[in-house]
C-alpha cells in the first residue's frame, strides 16, 4: 500500500504543468479552491489549478501593452498631427492635448466606479478596449479623409476635425476603464490567502509596469517613425489593430480568469455611514467592539464581493454608524443601512480616510514628469552632438527614463529585492509604503541633478561655451528609478490596502494624482513667471534661458520634494493597515 501511495504521488507530481520563467514553485499546502471570494466564469468558487495565477496574467499584461500602445501611439505625436495635418495653431493644439490628457485621467473615476459597483472589472476592460478601438479607428478615418475624398476643402476639414474630436473623446473614455481596472484585475488572479500566490502577486505589479512602458517605448519609436514617414493613416491604424487584438485576447481567455463580484455602489455605502453616524451624534460608542453591528459569524459580508473587515481604533465618530441602540435592537431599523451599518461598511470609509493623505503626497511626486518639457528646453540650449556628425534631438533623452524603467522593473525581484531583503529582514524587501518613500528620494535627486547641470551650464554659457546634453541623462534616469519604486508602490498600495469592493476606485484615485500634479506644475509656473518677471528682469524662465534662472526653479522643486517626503514619512508612520478576516 505504501508503494502504491508513492507511485500515485509521483504520478500527480508528473502531471503538474511545466512552469514558465515567471512562475514560482506551487504551494506545498494545495487547496482546491481560492479563499478570497473569487469565482470562475460560471460563478462557482474559482479552482486554483485551472484558473488564475500567471496562466491568466499573460493575456492581461498583453491587453495592458495594447492599451498603453494605443494611448501613447495617439498622444506621443498628437501635436504634430493637429498642427501639420489639421493646421491648428500651436496654442490650440497644446490646449486640445492638455484637455484630452486630463479627460483620460478623469474618466478613470467613472470606469472604476462602474467596475466596482455594477459591471465587474473584466467586463469593464473588454468594453473599454472596444471603445478605445472605435476611437482610434475614427482617428484613422479622419487622417484618411483628405486622401480618399475629393470634395470642397472646407467640408473635408470640418469632417476631419469632427471625426478626430469624436475619436479622441472615445479613446479617453475607453482608457478611463482600462487604467484603473487592468492592474486590479491582474492582481485578482492571485489568492491573498495563499502565501505562494501572494508572493507572486507582488511580482505581477513590476511586470504590469513593464508592459505599460513597453507599449510606450514601441509607440514613441516605431509608431512615431511610421506616422512621420508613412502617414497618419498607418500611424493610427496600427494602434487600432493592436487594440482589437487586445479585445480578442481578453475574450479568448475568459475561462482562465478569476472574477470578483461587483459590490454595489461604493458612493452609496459611504453616504450611508456618514448619515447613520450623523443620526447618532449623541450616542456613546461601546468600548467593546464586539457589541458593534456585524453579520453573524459564519455568514458572508453584507457587501457582495468583500470579505469582512475587523474593527480598528481611531476615527471613532464613524463607529456610531455601527452602534446598536435600544430601539434598533427591537425594530426593523437593524436592516436599514441608512440607520445602522455593519463594521465592515464603517471600516471601508475609515480605510479611505487613512489612504487619502498617502495619495495626496503623490501630487507633488507626479510633478516630476510634468517637468520634462522644461528638461527638453534646457537641452535645447546645450550641445546635442554626440560626435561631430551625429546629433540627437533633446526630446530623445526621455528614452533614458523609459529604458531605465524597462530594465529595472523586471530586474527588481531578481536583483534589487534580494539585496534589500538582507538589509530590511523582510522577504519582499520593502513594504508598499517603504517602496513609495524610496521613489520619492530618487525624484528629489532628479531635481538636484537638474539644478546642478543648469548651474554649470549657465557658467559655461557666460564663456560662450556649450555643455554636452548627455549631462542631462542622470536627471531622466533618476525619474525612471523613482517611478519603478513609487508608481509601482502606489499601485500595490491601492490594491492591498483598499477595501475589496473599492479596489478599482482606489486605483483611479492614484491615477488622479497624476492629473493634479500636472495642474500644480501649470499653476506654479504661471505664478513664478508673474513674480520673477518684470521691472527689467527676464524672470526665471525667459525665452532665452541663458538670461534666466532655471536652476533656482529646479532647486525650489528639490526643496518641495524634500518637504513632500517628510510629509509622506509622517503619514506612513501613522498609517494603520487594514485588517481583513
Amino acid at each position: 500500500m505504501k508503494g502504491d501511495s508513492i507511485i500515485a504521488s509521483e504520478a500527480e507530481e508528473s502531471s503538474l504543468p511545466l512552469l514558465l520563467p515567471l512562475h514560482a514553485a506551487p504551494s506545498q499546502e494545495y487547496e482546491q479552491f481560492t479563499c478570497n471570494g473569487s469565482v470562475d466564469i460560471r460563478g462557482y468558487p474559482a479552482s486554483k489549478r485551472h484558473t488564475g495565477n500567471w496562466r491568466a496574467c499573460y493575456s492581461i499584461l498583453g491587453g495592458e501593452f495594447c492599451g498603453a500602445m494605443a494611448y501613447y501611439g495617439v498622444g506621443t505625436n498628437l501635436v504634430s498631427y493637429l498642427t501639420k495635418a489639421q493646421k491648428k495653431s500651436n496654442v490650440a493644439a497644446a490646449s486640445n492635448i492638455a484637455s484630452w490628457q486630463g479627460t483620460c485621467y478623469l474618466t478613470a473615476l467613472l470606469g472604476a466606479f462602474l467596475a466596482d459597483s455594477y459591471l465587474g472589472r473584466h467586463r469593464t476592460i473588454v468594453v473599454s478596449l472596444m471603445v478605445v478601438t472605435m476611437g482610434v479607428l475614427l482617428l484613422t478615418l479622419s487622417a484618411s479623409i483628405p486622401a480618399s475624398i475629393h470634395v470642397m476643402a472646407t467640408a473635408t476639414s470640418n469632417s476631419q476635425e469632427a471625426l478626430s474630436s469624436l475619436g479622441l473623446f472615445l479613446t479617453a473614455l475607453g482608457l478611463g476603464g482600462i487604467w484603473p481596472c487592468v492592474p486590479t484585475f491582474g492582481a485578482d488572479q492571485f489568492d491573498d490567502t495563499d502565501a505562494a500566490e501572494k508572493e507572486q502577486k507582488q511580482l505581477y505589479y513590476n511586470w504590469y509596469y513593464f508592459a505599460v512602458n513597453g507599449g510606450f517605448l514601441f509607440a514613441s519609436t516605431v509608431l512615431v517613425w511610421v506616422q512621420d514617414d508613412h502617414g497618419w493613416g498607418w500611424g493610427f491604424g496600427i494602434p487600432a489593430a493592436v487594440s482589437a487584438v487586445g479585445v480578442a485576447g481578453f475574450l479568448a481567455c475568459m475561462k482562465l480568469y478569476r472574477y470578483q463580484k461587483p459590490g454595489g455602489s461604493a458612493l452609496t455605502r459611504i453616504c450611508q455611514v456618514v448619515v447613520a453616524a450623523a443620526r447618532k451624534v449623541n450616542v456613546d460608542v461601546p468600548t467593546d467592539s464586539s457589541l458593534l453591528h456585524e453579520m453573524p459569524p459564519g455568514e458572508e459580508s453584507a457587501i457582495v464581493g468583500s470579505r469582512k473587515l475587523m474593527h480598528t481604533d481611531g476615527l471613532k465618530f464613524f463607529d456610531r454608524a455601527a452602534t446598536i441602540t435600544t430601539s434598533e435592537d427591537k425594530s426593523t431599523d437593524a436592516t436599514n443601512p441608512w440607520k445602522l451599518c455593519t463594521v465592515t461598511q464603517v471600516e471601508e470609509l475609515k480605510i479611505l480616510a487613512r489612504m487619502l493623505p498617502v495619495f495626496l503626497t503623490g501630487i507633488v511626486f507626479n510633478t516630476a514628469e510634468a517637468f520634462f518639457p522644461l528638461f527638453i528646453e534646457q537641452g535645447q540650449v546645450m550641445d546635442n552632438h554626440i560626435i561631430e556628425q551625429l546629433w540627437i534631438p533633446p526630446a530623445t533623452l526621455t528614452t533614458f527614463n523609459c529604458l531605465c524603467i524597462i530594465i529595472l522593473a523586471p530586474a527588481y525581484d531578481k536583483v534589487v529585492m534580494p539585496v534589500v531583503s538582507r538589509i530590511t529582514g523582510m522577504k519582499r524587501g520593502l513594504s508598499e509604503l517603504q517602496r513609495i518613500g524610496v521613489g520619492m528620494v530618487f525624484v528629489m535627486f532628479s531635481m538636484v541633478s537638474a539644478a546642478l547641470v543648469e548651474t554649470v551650464r549657465l557658467d559655461t554659457a557666460k564663456n560662450r561655451l556649450l555643455m554636452s546634453i548627455l549631462w542631462q541623462a542622470p536627471q531622466y534616469m533618476f525619474v525612471g528609478v523613482a517611478k519603478v519604486f513609487s508608481i509601482v508602490g502606489f499601485i500595490e498600495f491601492a490594491y492591498e490596502q483598499s477595501p475589496d469592493a473599492m479596489r478599482s476606485l482606489c486605483q483611479a484615485c492614484s491615477l488622479l494624482m497624476v492629473t493634479l500634479g500636472s495642474y500644480l506644475v501649470s499653476i506654479m509656473l504661471k505664478m513664478i513667471d508673474s513674480v520673477t518677471a518684470g521691472r527689467g528682469s527676464h524672470g526665471w524662465i525667459p525665452e532665452d534661458l541663458n538670461e534666466g534662472r532655471l536652476d533656482l526653479l529646479f532647486w525650489l522643486m528639490a526643496v518641495l520634494h524634500l518637504l513632500n517626503l517628510l510629509a509622506f514619512a509622517y503619514c506612513a508612520a501613522r498609517y494603520k493597515c487594514k485588517l481583513a478576516t
